[in-house]
């Protein structure tokens, strides 16, 4: 990476950075840090995009609530168009939004006079039914409890009831009755029906369900307390007649009323679906436009004027192999202006730590993010993420070592990447598919990675392969058999054929109940430590390439080497008693019972425990020989070396303490002694420089420099590095004992799963036990893909990322840098429409 300054004429400044959007290269840097986002000298165009986007939002919500379907971009993404073309997008949006607002409102308008027609036609339906029960003579008590006696015998216009029609929603119907006749002491009488079928709501378009009432009242002061009470209620009152032959030529009128407004409104819907069926046809691209303008001002908002105000100034950071290409789009952009003054773009030379910058395709992408999830390196540090393509999946099927399991998931990952663009293209919004689809890759080879453990530990479904044969042979009879006597086998036996299975483990050891778990535990345990060692070693030894680039001399001979020298002496040397032990013991069959001491000494009855053997080790001590007639060591001068071995591993331990802070502690007072010397502490750090230089004193680089430090500070870091690295030697190789934990754990749930379920379905007989067999197969599928797959596959995952980042990592990665962020339509487009998701 290399920190540039850029120089445009103001011309042609928006089509050059236009260009570098396009390219996604350059990560700019903000000149005005102090200058208030409103006082910015683009804010302006800003602001114009703000409200273009608004608009298209607008019509976006529109289009949606109409359910018509908006058309992807075909082809390529639309370039960013030139500044004189706002004005005609702008011209565009606004004529789009008004007109879709007027006709809304029109709509709206005609909703509300279709609701009131509607809700006066089911009035005076439902009064006519009204009116003829007052009209019954058995409703005679109904009067005369409003009127009272003396009213109904004087005769005249004064015995007619008054009343008010109207309609209410249906659930304000019980407190509506309540208020009614409490606030009248019962002198109202209150009918009301249902109207059965939903009604619009105009301002909100939901359907909601109305009753239509009538109420019945003597005098104008409960009058005028009824339309109050219905005023509170928000109930709609309308005129109704009372003589029936007019209230039969209002419903006439209506109902002609509400034909002439369907064709309306109707005629209204079609103007508003062709306005948004037009728009739709274009919003996406309209969409990408504008976030585009957006961008782009944003920032030159960025650049400084020159005095002149005729050139902008910008300052970014570039990768250096991409100068020629950044060059090249900057002359298209000034060819597509129209500027004849080419920009300049020149290398500045600064102490500031640049962003990292890892390249990556869709392949190395999902890899490298689960490295940026630990943190981003550090400017030229070791990147891990081309090891971890190899490490991850493996580590994963050492713990997930299934042939049936893995498959299903390699399909899974195979699947998706066969289908990788209709996939994307699909744009699927749920965010666990999100995380397995960005992981494809990685779950691909985690797939693959599990089929060929499992194809080594010979486990598939819990059942074991017969490839080539066995190397055993059975000698058990069917009387042994009858007497369910659990299969055990014994090396020393003359059983074993004494040449091993071509590949893997040998398929009887799935019958050998007896010791199937303590061989497999063995061996696993013994798989796993080697595998950890040999990671963590790789991992210090990355350290080594990060104290060369950085010239850390100093930390390659008091960090690196005791680290290494730590690690070999103690934990490689463990591995390599392994293999001693594996080499140097083995079966002895028939031979048992010999008095040859060779044999006995070779046989696995002498065998060694390593773990007690390095626990020896390291407590410098002997046990006592309780089998005279086998060696004490496992080769000649083993006692000497391992004491030899622990001790060297002890003393670099006071080295990786104390030699870092001794040599900075020494550095800081040749520079004091040279300070008379030069002109300041510039020219004391100058002098310094050149007499380590002429030297060949380990200097160190900004990233190891520490000549400012306080030394107590040195001290304390050393002191915590220290600690941490020699106990967690000890716990880091401990830590790997998950790979087998994880491993037994799965094969026990796969043969628990199996013995529980499809053993017991594949032995039924008859008909019913094939009924019986199809309902359990469902069930152990079920169980195989949630739990062992899913839920197992999750666990190994998680694992797997621990011992990355925990064990592997923490060796040479510190991911203290940021990462580089170039201005990029294609970042700003993709994080758009996520936001919009």
């Amino acid at each position: 990476m290399t920190l540039c300054q850029l120089f445009l004429q103001s011309e042609a400044a928006y089509a050059c950075v236009s260009e570098l959007g396009e390219l996604g290269l350059v990560q700019f840097r903000d000149l005005n840090p102090d200058v208030n986002a409103f006082q910015r000298k683009f804010v302006n165009e800003v602001r114009r995009c703000d409200e273009m986007e608004r608009k298209l939002r607008y019509l976006e919500k529109e289009i949606k609530r109409d359910g018509i379907p908006m058309l992807e971009i075909p082809g390529e993404c639309p370039e960013a168009p030139q500044p004189r073309e706002m004005i005609d997008l702008e011209a565009t949006f606004e004529k789009l939004e008004n007109e879709l607002r007027e006709v809304n409102q029109n709509a709206e308008a005609l909703k509300r006079n279709y609701l009131e027609l509607t809700e006066l036609k089911h009035i005076l339906r439902k009064t006519q039914v009204f009116f003829d029960e007052m009209a019954d003579p058995s409703r005679e008590e109904e009067q005369v409890t409003l009127l009272g006696e003396e009213g109904l015998m004087a005769g005249g216009q004064a015995l007619k009831l008054g009343f008010v029609a109207g309609v209410i929603l249906r659930e304000r119907i019980p407190a509506f009755e309540r208020m009614l006749w409490r606030a009248c002491r019962g002198n109202v009488f209150l009918r009301q029906a249902e109207i059965d079928s939903p009604l619009e709501d105009p301002s909100s378009s939901d359907q909601v369900y109305k009753s239509v009432f009538i109420i019945f009242f003597q005098g104008d002061q409960l009058k005028t307390r009824v339309k109050k009470i219905c005023e509170g209620f928000r109930a709609t009152l309308y005129p109704c007649p009372e003589a029936p032959a007019d209230r039969r030529e209002m419903a006439m009128g209506v109902m002609t009323r509400i034909e002439d407004l369907n064709t309306v409104l109707g005629q209204t819907q079609d103007h508003r679906h062709r306005v948004l069926v037009a728009a739709a046809k274009n919003i996406k691209n309209w969409f990408v436009k504008v976030r585009k303008i957006k961008a782009i001002y944003h920032t030159l908002n960025l650049f400084n004027l020159d005095v002149t105000q005729k050139c902008l100034i910008a300052e970014c950071w570039v990768p250096a192999l991409d100068m020629e290409t950044i060059q090249l789009a900057l002359r298209r952009g000034t060819e597509r202006s129209g500027s004849s003054v080419p920009p300049i773009l020149n290398r500045m030379e600064t102490a500031e730590e640049p962003p990292t910058y890892n390249r990556n395709n869709k392949f190395t992408s999902a890899f490298q993010h689960l490295i940026y999830a630990y943190g981003v390196a550090t400017y030229r540090e070791v990147n891990p993420a081309p090891y971890t393509i190899i490490t991850f999946p493996f580590l994963f099927a050492v713990m997930f070592g299934d042939l049936g399991h893995g498959a299903l998931i390699a399909i899974f990952g195979f699947w998706m990447c066969y289908k990788e663009k209709p996939l994307q293209a699909k744009k699927i919004d749920s965010e666990i598919w999100n995380i397995f689809f960005g992981g494809r890759y990685i779950i691909l080879l985690m797939g693959l990675f599990s089929m060929y453990t499992g194809l080594i530990y010979n486990d598939i479904f819990s059942k074991s392969l017969n490839i080539f044969g066995s190397s055993w042979r059975s000698n058990y009879r069917n009387d042994t058999l009858a007497d369910n006597k659990l299969l055990q086998l014994n090396p020393d036996s003359e059983d074993y054929l004494q040449y091993p299975y071509p590949f893997g483990i040998d398929p009887v050891w799935q019958l050998a109940e007896s010791n199937k778990i303590i061989f497999m535990n063995a061996y696993k345990m013994k798989i796993s430590i080697i595998i950890g060692v040999f990671h963590m070693l790789f991992g210090v030894c990355m350290s080594l390439w990060n104290h060369i680039y950085f010239k850390r001399r100093i930390s390659i001979y008091v960090e690196f080497i005791p680290q290494i020298v730590f690690l070999t002496l103690l934990f490689f040397y463990m591995v390599l008693l392994m293999f001693i032990k594996w080499t140097s013991y083995g079966p002895t069959p028939g031979k048992l019972g010999s008095d040859d001491p060779d044999v006995i000494r070779t046989s696995a009855y002498c065998a060694p425990s390593i773990l007690i053997t390095f626990i020896n080790m390291m407590l410098f001590k002997t046990d006592p020989n309780t089998r005279p007639q086998c060696d004490d060591v496992m080769y000649a001068g083993q006692m000497g070396l391992q004491k030899m071995f622990v001790v060297v591993a002890l003393l670099c331990v006071p080295i990786m303490l104390f030699g870092k802070p001794y040599f900075i502690m020494r550095e800081q007072k040749q520079q004091a002694r040279s300070q008379p010397l030069g002109a300041g502490p510039e020219g004391a750090e100058g002098a310094q420089a050149e007499n380590g230089a002429a030297a060949g004193a380990p200097a160190e680089a900004p990233h190891g420099a520490h000549s400012h430090e306080e030394i107590s500070e040195v001290f304390i870091h050393q002191a915590i590095h220290t600690i941490e690295y020699v106990l967690g030697s000890v716990s880091h190789t401990a830590s790997y004992l998950r790979l087998w934990a994880l491993s037994l754990a799965h094969a026990q749930l796969a043969e628990v799963a199996w013995n529980m379920l499809l053993r017991k379905g594949l032995m039924s007989m008859g008909f019913q036990g094939g009924i019986f067999l199809y309902v359990v197969f469902a069930g152990w599928a079920a169980i195989s893909v949630s739990i062992l797959v899913l839920m197992e596959g999750l666990s190994a995952f998680l694992h797997t990322l621990r011992l990355h980042w925990v064990e592997f990592q923490s060796k040479f990665y510190a991911g203290e840098g940021y990462l580089f962020q170039p201005f990029s339509f294609e970042v700003i487009l993709d994080s758009a429409g996520q936001a919009e998701e």
